[in-house]
């Protein structure tokens, strides 16, 4: 019985660990750590796959101010957030497409896409308050997803400039979510 449960334990925690993506395109914050684009980012540089949280995003899911790190101390780095920090990608038409690099697969409720209002502060760390929280592009339920997933979105019209693009990769039989975050300059 004690290995049955050792053996089960075990199955769930490892299929935890290894459900882990980024946004690879654009390039994402913490992909661009790891390309060292990106400076000063600490562990993230290694693991950028691994920006998980509680998943139920706006509602749940990290705490203001520690959106981009999921709240994990060890990716602290991420959150601090002022206008010249990070590397934007500069994006010149609104049809945008996004790839997820999925470093392992794992059931998958959704993908949602949330963007900062047009009237952010981008010197201020990244809140709620400053994210549209209806998405502006979604997809639901895909089973198993493929080691690359492409969706193509349009971002809204209004939002010129710099901007953050929450993307948020949410698992279906785990508590947890992935986050990521995008800067853009669109012109």
């Amino acid at each position: 019985m004690k290995n049955l449960l050792l053996l089960s334990l075990l199955f769930c925690f490892s299929n935890t660990i290894w459900a882990h993506g980024y946004v690879e395109v654009p390039n994402s914050r913490a992909y661009l750590c790891k390309l060292t684009a990106n400076i000063d980012c600490g562990d993230i540089q290694y693991e950028p796959q691994s920006i998980e949280g509680a998943k139920g995003f706006p509602a749940l899911g990290p705490e203001d101010g520690e959106i981009a790190s999921a709240g994990i101390s060890s990716f602290a780095n991420l959150d601090v957030q002022n206008e010249k920090r990070w590397i934007k990608n500069i994006i010149t038409n609104s049809q945008i497409m996004f790839n997820w690099r999925i470093t392992a697969r794992h059931k998958t409720t959704k993908w949602e896409y949330f963007i900062t209002k047009s009237n952010w502060n981008p010197n201020q760390p990244l809140t709620r308050s400053q994210l549209v929280l209806e998405p502006f592009c979604q997809f639901h339920k895909v089973e198993f997803p493929n080691p690359v997933v492409e969706q193509h979105c349009k971002l809204p019209s209004e939002n010129k400039g710099y901007h953050i693009v929450l993307a948020v990769w949410t698992i279906e039989d785990t508590p947890n979510a992935f986050y990521q975050v995008v800067d853009l300059d669109i012109k």
